[in-house]
């Protein structure tokens, strides 16, 4: 009974580490995309007719 338990803990455990790394990873995308977006949004703002 006890090893089941032991078992599920550290399923949890990776669960959770697997949770921290998809977090960690969207963080990241979000980082790029707005760094990737940034000159784009300058550019149109200098095209435009002011």
């Amino acid at each position: 009974m006890q090893a089941n338990a032991l078992t599920l803990h550290r399923n949890a455990l990776a669960l959770q580490g697997d949770a921290l790394t998809l977090y960690w990873n969207a963080l990241a995308l979000q980082s790029i995309a707005k760094f990737n977006s940034l000159p784009i949004n300058e550019m149109l703002y200098l095209g435009t007719d002011k």
